[in-house]
């Protein structure tokens, strides 16, 4: 008996998905655990694997559509099975249009009540039935698919990608799919478009039109998570500034041997500043407990565990994986592991459970030349450490000024949780590891 499969929920946060690529086709045989779809939410590009067997008989929602929990995607059953009454509606919601085609257009005719299509195709409008003796016409064949003429480009974020990466002209694709939207089988076999030339500037007196970029999945959780905590969450900002010199001696002296100590045509394992902060932060918070915490409506919960998100930045945004128990690993372990997650989460790999449950944030913008910033704290998590760059500076060693590093950092602490004399607390005892960095090895 055919059966309608539902978008599942894929993530605790997740509300919507988009469906950015069908593994199987209309017609595959389908067993459990075979990979169906990827969906992207709001933390990640997630696998969407079946728990039923079948053949599958209609994909309700192409590649590119973001679809509610719940809603019906496709439709099992067995081969030749009339699934007609599944597939014309069966009360399932149209999948979610994007920002540009939520504009309403003139040439979209009005829609009956109550009609339904299958999903994919246009619904068409029923001929009025022929007056006894007239001649019937005989049906007219189906048009071509057409470029949109008012050169719009009516296709999702998934599908423009598509087309970006692939450097093809999608304003002169002609779309198969509902309302004339160009879904991703459209683009199989076109070849490159020749480079486009450079758009006219605006008449004088007009304004340029904006890029429209529909708002991704990931994009819309950071949006709604970040207003959160700005309204929610009272924050304050705690800097200082320390001596990197001995942490860069030490980073330098790390890394010289890791390189002589490597079998030959290996590449070296390697340390970084950001890998050697991470487990200082960790010895500082078992020193410090009352900022590895967080506030609940009944009580503050001061953790047991080291759990540091470290934030990454990929295309769409920024993702916190969680490095676990890094109080008990050693800053090789921690350099490995940091690694392994940033390439996952660039590659959108990471599971959710990987980026969840963190007590403590860290925020690095050093690699891209900014000296000192303040972070949006992470709910529920109480702070988050703002890393800048090591500064090549003057600095002032008794009375002789010297060519010296330096680093400048700041806790943004919830102050519902952490107060000023904890933070403080907290960020004199990581400067006293920074600037006597073996403490980091041995702590």
């Amino acid at each position: 008996m055919a059966k309608v499969l539902e978008l599942p929920k894929l993530s605790p946060t997740m509300e919507e998905g988009q469906i950015s690529a069908w593994h199987k086709k209309e017609g595959d045989k389908i067993d459990i655990d075979d990979l169906l779809a990827e969906v992207e939410t709001d933390k990640a590009t997630m696998e969407y694997k079946s728990f039923d067997r079948g053949t599958l008989l209609k994909i309700l929602v192409p590649a590119g559509s973001v679809v509610q929990l719940g809603q019906p995607v496709a439709i099992i059953g067995n081969p030749g099975e009339d699934i007609s009454a599944l597939a014309g509606g069966g009360g399932a919601p149209a999948p979610k249009p994007t920002a540009a085609e939520a504009q309403p257009t003139g040439d979209r005719a009005a829609q009956p009540a109550g009609s339904a299509a299958p999903s994919g195709e246009a619904p068409a409008t029923a001929a009025p039935p022929a007056a006894r003796g007239d001649a019937v016409s005989p049906p007219t064949q189906p048009a071509a698919p057409q470029p949109s003429s008012d050169g719009r480009v009516r296709a999702s974020p998934y599908v423009r990608k598509l087309g970006r990466e692939r450097g093809l002209d999608l304003t002169s694709v002609a779309g198969t799919g509902p309302r004339g939207r160009i879904v991703a089988r459209d683009l199989e076999g076109l070849k490159p478009a020749p480079a486009a030339a450079a758009a006219a500037p605006a008449a004088p007196g007009e304004l340029a039109a904006p890029e429209v970029r529909p708002l991704s999945m990931m994009r819309k959780a950071i949006a709604r998570r970040l207003t959160e905590s700005k309204q929610t969450v009272p924050h304050f900002y705690l800097s200082i500034d320390v001596d990197a010199d001995p942490l860069n001696a030490l980073r330098e002296q790390i890394n010289a041997d890791l390189a002589a100590t490597a079998a030959e045509g290996d590449k070296p394992a390697k340390v970084s500043f950001n890998d050697l902060l991470v487990k200082a932060c960790a010895i500082a918070l078992v020193r410090v407990p009352e900022c590895n915490a967080q506030f609940t409506s009944d009580a503050i919960l001061v953790h047991r565990r080291v759990d540091i998100s470290v934030a990454v930045a990929v295309p769409e945004g920024l993702v916190t994986p969680v490095v676990r128990d890094v109080d008990r690993k050693q800053v090789l372990e921690i350099a490995a592991e940091v690694r392994e997650l940033a390439g996952r989460a660039k590659a959108k790999k990471l599971r959710p459970e990987e980026m969840a449950n963190g007590t403590f944030s860290i925020s690095n913008l050093g690699m891209y030349g900014i000296d000192n910033f303040g972070a949006v704290i992470n709910p529920p998590e109480g702070a988050i450490l703002a890393v800048g760059q090591v500064r090549r500076e003057p600095v002032v060693h008794g009375e002789q000024i010297v060519p010296g590093r330096r680093l400048s950092m700041t806790l943004s602490c919830d102050h519902r949780v952490v107060d000023g004399a904890v933070g403080a607390t907290f960020l004199k005892v990581l400067r006293q590891l920074l600037e006597h960095p073996t403490q980091i090895l041995i702590g």
